[in-house]
């Protein structure tokens, strides 16, 4: 997410393999423009969002979300508090991560939804929209997934193995960092412009790549980006006033429980790629079949990878489709194709496989 600079993210490169022992290298992958074709032509007619799917989920997940934090903080039952706190933790993780979809969904398809996400659930979390519009949409850039330029992406399975450890446990430090950027940064850059300008480079984007450094907003963004700054200052102040009057707890609980929905972010971010890509520019196929789908029937996909996230390999090919589209469309392409397609072979059997690869990937020599 945030802070990865701390972390030494250099690929481990060694012995290279003997030429014929190597795979195709990423960027040589052609285009299955079958494939590319069919996925547009299967689904055009559930490629709209539908609010009757959008508001109740993500209201639901975030009242679910919040009374849980409550009774996490409110009981005296220790066993109680943690079951509570679990269930916070998994709630809140749904309504963060329509963040995703805002990215995606056209302006005009959902009247008021940003701005209530925003007030109900980003501002809250400290997590505004802006932190993701904007970055997310270079990720899926054709000439920039994989790349240097890419916010969202590391080669971590050309890395050293204690890198994937390293790069899950962060996350347990992001809401402490976040709340020092409202309360702290952000005011402070507001008086001070170098302070304010390395504080939205570096850290006011959820990216993964310690180069990315964020571009000045500009125009309409930038007004967004001023109040949603604003309420995020005054609430991580708030907050801070009021545990400092009536004491710290409840603002450590809370911290707790966010900081278990970053590492479960995290951990399913090691798993929506396969992160082999050294650098070079791909293909829109090279980019399906780095990501990852983990359809049914693998277990407990819908809650570490929610919002449609479980369909991440399809959601690189058809990248505006509402997340409640995305099981059918699946079915869809996975009968057109069968077995053996290029679109079976971004399709995996669950989560636990999917780390296995990946923490193997790191102990090969190269």
């Amino acid at each position: 997410m945030i802070a990865q600079d701390a972390i030494d993210l250099t690929p481990a490169r060694e012995a290279p393999l003997p030429r014929e022992a190597v795979r195709p290298r990423s960027s040589e992958i052609p285009d299955d423009k079958a494939m590319m074709r069919a996925a547009v032509e299967l689904t055009r007619d559930i490629s709209r969002a539908r609010p009757e799917i959008y508001w109740p989920d993500m209201l639901g997940s975030a009242a679910v979300g919040y009374a849980a934090l409550a009774g996490t903080i409110l009981v005296d039952n220790t066993w109680a508090a943690v079951a509570l706190g679990l269930v916070s933790a998994l709630a809140l993780y749904r309504a963060l991560l329509f963040i995703h979809e805002l990215t995606h969904i056209h302006r005009d398809a959902l009247p008021g939804f940003r701005f209530t996400w925003n007030l109900l659930v980003g501002i809250p979390m400290l997590i505004p929209s802006l932190m993701y519009e904007g970055v997310h949409t270079i990720h899926h850039t054709r000439t920039r997934y994989g790349t240097v330029e890419d916010p969202e992406y590391l080669p971590l399975a050309l890395m050293k193995p204690w890198s994937l450890p390293v790069f899950a446990l962060t996350a347990i430090l992001l809401p402490v960092s976040l709340l020092i950027r409202s309360a702290v940064l952000v005011p402070l850059g507001a008086v001070i412009p170098p302070l304010r300008r390395l504080v939205w480079g570096r850290a006011s984007a959820l990216a993964i790549n310690p180069r990315f450094n964020r571009r000045a907003a500009e125009g309409p963004f930038a007004r967004m980006v001023f109040w949603q700054e604003l309420g995020c200052s005054v609430w991580a102040l708030g907050v801070l006033a009021a545990s400092y009057a009536c004491g710290w707890r409840p603002l450590l609980i809370a911290l707790c429980v966010v900081s278990l929905t970053a590492f479960l972010n995290q951990v399913r971010t090691l798993v929506a790629h396969l992160w082999e890509n050294d650098g070079d520019a791909m293909t829109v196929t090279a980019q399906y079949l780095d990501s990852v789908n983990v359809p049914p029937p693998a277990k407990f996909s819908e809650l570490w990878a929610p919002v449609g996230l479980r369909y991440h390999a399809l959601h690189h090919l058809l990248p505006s489709m509402p997340y409640h589209s995305l099981a059918e469309a699946h079915r869809r392409l996975a009968g057109q194709f069968g077995s053996g397609s290029t679109y079976s072979k971004a399709n995996y059997p669950g989560l636990m496989p999917l780390l296995e690869r990946l923490a193997r990937s790191t102990m090969g020599t190269r």
